[in-house]
């Protein structure tokens, strides 16, 4: 059984997602200071944990998923639960109640709930998506999404909040929405987000925002970080400065070197050749994911894919484009190269649900 699953898998994207990790210890190890062998060797067990979670998932039959909703009602009302005590009990991180502290740990519940949501809303339209044009499947899976947003939202994680709202939104356009009730639901966004604006978002995220649009505003305090991010891009140029080399990164000008400005870092002292191999391994992984949701032969499965899309796809772009200056702060990980647990596992029972896609498609 086993030789049947490893011959089958699609090794190509493993090697891919490898490659990232690969690139981002070097990084950590580079950038973070008198901690680096503490975040290199905690990021070394992530990934070996994470990597044990995908061939465990791989060698499950993800149909498990799809025939028993009841299940994952339970993960989504324990995931739910976790979001609510964490908002509680959780340990404060850059202004947002995020994380639970377990000893020399840290979990971030929001991860968890990102695949719960992935499974259930893909598991919801796989049944439905022939009548998705009744109002009540878009309220009803609606009402789904938006406990775990305002609950995101309310730590606050704008970031991880906005990657819900694509999900959910995304899997009902493939799934077939219509566009005159896709308009509607676009207009309702505004109005929400109208209203968070003046009553519900902090000032220092508003700031964010306002330097965003302008970051010499007040470049030493909101448009801080992304002026030293574009500064430390810009020096490395194309071979970049060397590792351990990088002025931005080793003299702490650059903040969160290891987390979400990695990218930047990578930049600075592996140069131009490095990011554009980033980019080359991220368009194999994104390539792959789409051919598997091609070949897929039930809904379940193509729905799943194609939300893992939209959660990896929109968290390099968030993340990548706030490194350029381009896009707002919000706090996105970098997939498979940042620094952390959390997401890192998280992203590795995705691709675990995938291969086993690939291992079940004939």
């Amino acid at each position: 059984m086993f030789f049947y699953i490893f011959k089958k898998v699609d090794w190509v994207l493993i090697v891919s997602i490898f490659l990232l990790c690969l690139i981002g210890l070097f990084s950590i190890y580079s950038t973070s200071f008198e901690k680096k062998e503490v975040f290199f060797y905690k990021q070394i067990l992530f990934i070996g944990l994470g990597f044990l979670i995908m061939i465990i998932l791989t060698t499950i039959d993800y149909r498990f998923f799809r025939n028993h909703p009841s299940l994952l009602i339970i993960f989504y009302f324990i995931g739910a639960l976790l979001l609510l005590f964490v908002l509680i009990f959780g340990k404060e991180v850059r202004g947002a109640a995020s994380w639970f502290r377990l000893g020399i740990f840290s979990f971030e519940p929001v991860e968890v709930i990102k695949i719960i949501m992935l499974l259930i809303m893909a598991q919801y339209f796989s049944i439905r998506h022939i009548e998705l044009y009744r109002i009540r499947h878009i309220i009803i899976s609606g009402l789904y999404t938006f406990i775990p947003i305002m609950l995101v939202f309310l730590q606050p994680d704008f970031g991880s909040a906005s990657i819900l709202v694509f999900l959910w939104i995304g899997i009902m356009i493939v799934a077939g929405i219509k566009i005159r009730q896709l308009l509607i639901l676009f207009l309702i966004g505004i109005i929400i987000l109208s209203i968070a604006w003046f009553f519900i978002l902090k000032p220092y995220q508003k700031e964010r925002v306002v330097s965003f649009l302008n970051p010499y505003i007040d470049p030493l305090g909101s448009g801080y970080h992304r002026i030293q991010s574009v500064i430390a891009i810009g020096a490395g140029g194309l071979w970049g400065r060397g590792v351990g080399h990088g002025s931005q990164s080793q003299l702490s000008f650059l903040p969160e070197q290891h987390t979400d400005f990695i990218f930047s870092s990578i930049a600075e002292e592996f140069g131009f050749l490095i990011v554009f191999l980033i980019f080359i391994l991220y368009a194999i992984i994104f390539l792959r994911i789409i051919k598997i949701s091609m070949i897929s032969n039930n809904n379940f499965a193509r729905l799943f894919c194609v939300g893992a899309l939209i959660i990896f796809l929109f968290q390099t772009l968030v993340n990548v484009g706030m490194n350029l200056g381009i896009m707002p702060i919000a706090g996105i990980s970098l997939p498979f190269i940042s620094y952390g647990g959390s997401n890192l596992i998280v992203n590795f029972a995705i691709i675990g649900i995938i291969q086993s896609i690939i291992v079940r498609r004939t």
